[in-house]
């Protein structure tokens, strides 16, 4: 199939890209370019030897993205593009309404006039909110997120839902998943963010560079076995291979509508858990200090991966270990991201 990628340079985009190609798909991308590089892709063409079509588009410049669309004869859409930081979403939740919602739009109307009808949309796991029970399942209403970040994606969930109801010409995908992690087994791509990390396994590695003094360690008085959270870390590669075969299922089944997957390992690990395997990994001793929970941080949160273990033939397989050895060998190649 002939796939565009919104956000396809950023973390969890450029090896989605990746893993499309190697499976033999022929892949476009429209980036920005506000959180990623355009080394990112450059590298995924030297691993796979094959070239990616890369515009340098905001999805709100709605005549050119028509444009794009009326020339493509794209088959499909993954659509990664949007803000994504949770602490930015509390400080300026307009700009996060704003720009998720208005470029998921303008995207929808693109794929509209082109008769483009099928989209993997990456949602993520902050749409269960605080109430829902773990392990969490697709079924879980109603969804309500506690920030704007959570929301939008929320939000974006219902009006994919509501235009595959008034058109079954639609195929949406829906995948919520957890906390992604680790980096292609190359050490050539991985998670490059711009400014303080908002996610715990970045700060842990750039700690180990030395970029960062030391890792704070929100709360240590949960009620779990170590005291500190727990989450579902998945490995950003089987990350990837959950979206490609959403994306194949998708094409294989008429008249789906809109159908929402975990994805995730279905098992939590502790943030002293995920700091001693990546000590293991690196051989670094990491540096940290204990300060306040944060507002917001549930105590667990693990999916239940079996709807798309039946439906999508897909399960996660790589290990906790393997997620740190991946993103230590990225950071330890790669200190200062694709900057460097």
């Amino acid at each position: 199939m002939k796939i565009l990628v919104t956000g396809g340079a950023g973390y969890i985009g450029s090896h989605t890209v990746l893993t499309l190609l190697e499976q033999g798909h022929e892949v476009e991308v429209v980036d920005n370019f506000d959180n990623s590089s355009p080394e990112s892709i450059r590298r995924v063409e030297q691993l796979t030897g094959r070239s990616v079509v890369l515009h340098e588009m905001d999805l709100r410049e709605e005549e050119r993205l028509t444009a794009l669309f009326a020339e493509g004869g794209y088959d499909a859409v993954i659509h990664f593009a949007g803000l994504k930081a949770v602490g930015e979403s509390v400080e300026k939740p307009t700009l996060y309404y704003g720009t998720n919602l208005e470029s998921t739009l303008s995207l929808l109307r693109a794929m509209t006039a082109s008769a483009t009808r099928t989209i993997v949309f990456s949602s993520s796991a902050t749409v269960y909110g605080d109430q829902a029970p773990v392990p969490n399942v697709e079924t879980y209403e109603p969804l309500v997120a506690t920030n704007p970040y959570g929301q939008t994606k929320v939000m974006i969930e219902r009006i994919l839902t509501d235009l595959a109801a008034s058109d079954d010409a639609w195929r949406v995908g829906l995948l919520r998943y957890y906390n992604p992690v680790g980096a292609h087994p190359s050490g050539q791509i991985g998670e490059d963010p711009q400014g303080i990390p908002n996610n715990l396994t970045p700060f842990i590695s750039q700690v180990a560079v030395g970029l960062r003094e030391h890792l704070t360690v929100y709360g240590d008085d949960y009620d779990t076995p170590d005291g500190t959270g727990h989450r579902d870390y998945i490995h950003v590669m089987d990350l990837a291979e959950g979206h490609v075969a959403a994306l194949d299922h998708l094409a294989a089944t008429p008249g789906i509508g809109a159908r929402a997957w975990n994805l995730g390992t279905g098992t939590s690990s502790s943030v002293l858990e995920v700091v001693a395997a990546f000590e293991r990994a690196s051989g670094v001793e990491i540096k940290r200090v204990v300060g306040p929970r944060r507002g917001g941080d549930l105590t667990y949160s693990y999916s239940d991966p079996s709807r798309a273990e039946s439906e999508l033939g897909w399960r996660a397989t790589r290990t906790l270990d393997e997620m740190m050895a991946d993103l230590w060998r990225w950071q330890s190649q790669n200190p200062r991201g694709y900057r460097g």
